[in-house]
C-alpha cells in the first residue's frame, strides 16, 4: 500500500532508510521541518553542534531525498527545507532494509520519549486544554491481519487532509494558534501467552 502524496514520503530503499536513522540527521530533519528553511549555521547553533558537522549530516539528508535546497535571501546563505511533510517506512525485503528500519524506528521511539518526557515537565505551564487532549493513549484489543490494515488505512485517511494542509515550514498554510504536535503511531503484535491470550 502506498502512501505516498505531496505531503508524505514512502521510504523503503536500504540506503535512504539508513541515511536517516542517526539522532543527529533525525534532529536535523525535525529543526529544518518546524522551522520552513534553516541553514547549517542556524541549525549547529540551535543544536548545539559545529557548523561543519550541521552541513555534513544535512548534505547527507539531501543526497537521499530528506531535504533540499531553499530560496535564499542572498548568495551567502544556503537554508535548506524538507521535502515532505510526513515520511512512512515500507523497507524492501532485504535484511539491510530491516536491519535500517529497525534502527530508525528504536531513534524515533527515543525520540517520542523524549518529547514526551519534556512535555510532562511543562504540561502544568500549558493551556488546560492542550493538557486534556494530549498525552498517552493506550488499548490492548485482537485484531487480524486485515483488521490491522484497516487501521492502519483509517488512520492514515485522517492524518493525510491534515498533512497536506500544513506543510511544515509554512506558516501562513495553519491556524494562528495552531502548536507543533508530534504524532507516533506505534502498533506492536504482542508474542501470545502460553494459554494463547
Amino acid at each position: 500500500m502506498s502512501l505516498e502524496s505531496a505531503g508524505r514520503r514512502v521510504v523503503g530503499d536500504a540506503l535512504a532508510l539508513r541515511a536517516l536513522a542517526h539522532p543527529l540527521r533525525l534532529k536535523l530533519h525535525a529543526l529544518v521541518g518546524r522551522e520552513g528553511s534553516v541553514t547549517a549555521a542556524e541549525a549547529a547553533r540551535q543544536l548545539g553542534v559545529s557548523q561543519a558537522l550541521a552541513s555534513h549530516h544535512l548534505r547527507q539528508l539531501a543526497k537521499y531525498g530528506y531535504v533540499e535546497p531553499a530560496e535564499a535571501g542572498d548568495n551567502r546563505e544556503r537554508p535548506w527545507r524538507v521535502t515532505h511533510t510526513s515520511t512512512t517506512f515500507e523497507p524492501e525485503k532485504t535484511d539491510e532494509a530491516q536491519e535500517a528500519v529497525e534502527a530508525l524506528e528504536r531513534f524515533v521511539i527515543e525520540r517520542a520519549g523524549a518529547q514526551f518526557a519534556e512535555w510532562q515537565q511543562r504540561r502544568g505551564e500549558a493551556d488546560p486544554g492542550w493538557a486534556d487532549q494530549t498525552g498517552i493513549s493506550q488499548s490492548l484489543v485482537y485484531l487480524t491481519l486485515d483488521e490491522m490494515a484497516e487501521l492502519h488505512r483509517a488512520w492514515t485517511d485522517l492524518i493525510n487532509p491534515l498533512v497536506e494542509q500544513r506543510p511544515l515550514g509554512d506558516v501562513a498554510a495553519r491556524p494562528a494558534d495552531a502548536m507543533p504536535v508530534d504524532i507516533t503511531l506505534i502498533a506492536t503484535p504482542l508474542r501470545p501467552t502460553a494459554t494463547g491470550g
